[in-house]
């Protein structure tokens, strides 16, 4: 790989000004005022896999946004590596809080990122990590030293469920066909620490919806007679937990996978601070399920957060109003063995069996995911982890992440294949939120950590 690092190395400043572009498209699937934005970089990364030497480059039409596909096979006798990522970001709301124009990428250097981190929606997720495999991959085809075969499949609704994407695996299966599917859309645990994410949780979301009189009222002339949905959703949120943070919801932990007291001690051992963890996020104490540490909070324990409330009046000056109708978007994170249709269920029966007879509820599911654990001794594993120690100068830590990528058990599922999640953010970074950012070293270490696996897999399959 020595022709390809240098490569790299050469064109450090022309793979920064095409990532720069990239994120300067407000890609937001969520928005459909951004439908032409999304499609337009959609048309991009088929671009760059046609000027990188990808064959059979299509942009797919699905019955949302379009998956972008190319492929390079050199020899069919080879392995072959399919990589997924997205193209498309979530909103950049709320706008104000941006301390630069969320499609206007700038680079600042941080504590974190002496070297410098280009600020902007999707710098980390998962453009600047999408993109590094296309840079990685041009650097191989430039250098001669593509080592096996590559399938890119890079989707544009990741971030609201991947709805479409089922349906594409299924069609495609033959062309899908591959030894390993590659994702850099996690992270590291620090940029001197590095990490392999093993275990990925579900994810149940829904909306609900409670109503009480069948319209707006006077709080002067009805309050105290008639139900406020708004105090009656509080009401009933906040008995979705006791006073130890477990979840209320009959059942909801019947198959919660349970891990050993030697796991939980391997566990441990990743480096973690406390107080580390409370500066960085501006808070004075910790918060979850008692009997666990934040890390496992964070990974191997379920959860349920309401992600957004409304209702009632909200603007500007006072407004003395009973609200007719008030809601709250609700997301449970999910551990192995917990199903997000089971969950849901769940959920919506007892949401339901709460409720006070002074008002109705509505419960709508929205999309979910399946929980996911790789395992350590796959060849796939053992191939990005060989690359990581290469390009790091240090083994990489297996961990489980809090997060969820609801394609992985898609994969498994429908294709029969092990997914490496092969990461290279912080949990720094800011992803989904105001200021979203991704370091310098991150997304060019990730550019030549990835040829390394290519080749460590490779020898490793034969």
């Amino acid at each position: 790989m020595e022709s390809t690092i240098k490569y790299i190395n050469a064109n450090k400043d022309k793979f920064l000004e095409e990532l720069i572009e990239l994120l300067k498209i407000p890609s937001v699937s969520a928005d459909p005022a951004f439908k032409n934005d999304v499609l337009k970089t959609a048309d991009f990364i088929a671009d760059q896999l046609k000027k990188n030497g990808a064959d059979n480059v299509e942009v797919c039409p699905t019955a949302g946004y379009p998956i972008v596909y190319g492929e390079k096979i050199i020899d069919k006798n080879l392995p072959t590596v399919l990589v997924y990522g997205h193209y498309d970001v979530q909103p950049a709301d709320p706008l104000e809080l941006w301390d630069s124009p969320a499609f206007e990428p700038v680079i600042k250097k941080t504590d974190i990122h002496p070297e410098g981190a280009i600020f902007a929606r999707g710098a980390c997720d998962d453009k600047g990590q999408m993109y590094m495999h296309l840079k990685a991959f041009e650097a191989m085809m430039e250098s001669n030293e593509l080592p096996c075969n590559v399938k890119f499949m890079i989707e544009g609704e990741e971030e609201v469920g991947s709805e479409n994407l089922g349906h594409f695996i299924k069609a495609n299966q033959e062309k899908l066909a591959a030894d390993v599917i590659l994702v850099s859309d996690t992270g590291i645990l620090a940029n001197d620490v590095p990490s392999i994410t093993t275990g990925l949780r579900g994810l149940s979301y829904v909306e609900v919806e409670v109503t009480g009189p069948n319209r707006d009222l006077h709080s002067g002339l009805y309050g105290g007679c008639v139900a406020n949905p708004i105090n009656i959703l509080a009401e009933m949120i906040a008995s979705l937990t006791d006073e130890n943070n477990h979840i209320t919801i009959p059942g909801f932990y019947d198959n919660v996978e349970e891990l050993s007291a030697e796991e939980r001690a391997e566990m441990a051992k990743a480096p973690y601070s406390e107080e580390d963890y409370k500066a960085a996020l501006d808070i004075n104490a910790v918060h979850g399920e008692a009997g666990y540490s934040t890390p496992e909070r964070g990974s191997i324990r379920p959860t349920l957060d309401v992600n957004g409330i409304w209702g009632g009046y909200t603007g500007e000056g006072a407004k003395t109003v009973i609200a007719s109708k008030a809601f709250a978007k609700i997301s449970m994170r999910l551990v192995p063995n917990q199903s997000p249709e089971e969950i849901t269920e769940k959920f919506q029966k007892h949401f339901e069996s709460i409720a006070p007879d002074s008002v109705k509820v509505l419960v709508k599911p929205h999309h979910g995911g399946e929980p996911a654990v790789t395992p350590i001794d796959s060849v796939g594993y053992q191939a990005a982890s060989m690359a990581m120690e290469t390009s790091f100068g240090i083994k990489p830590i297996p961990v489980r992440s809090g997060g969820s990528i609801p394609i992985v058990s898609l994969f498994e599922k429908v294709l029969g294949l092990k997914t490496v999640l092969m990461g290279f953010g912080l949990n720094s970074d800011a992803i989904h939120s105001p200021n979203e950012h991704y370091g310098l070293f991150n997304y060019y270490k990730g550019i030549e950590t990835i040829p390394y696996f290519y080749k460590n897999f490779a020898e490793l399959s034969k």
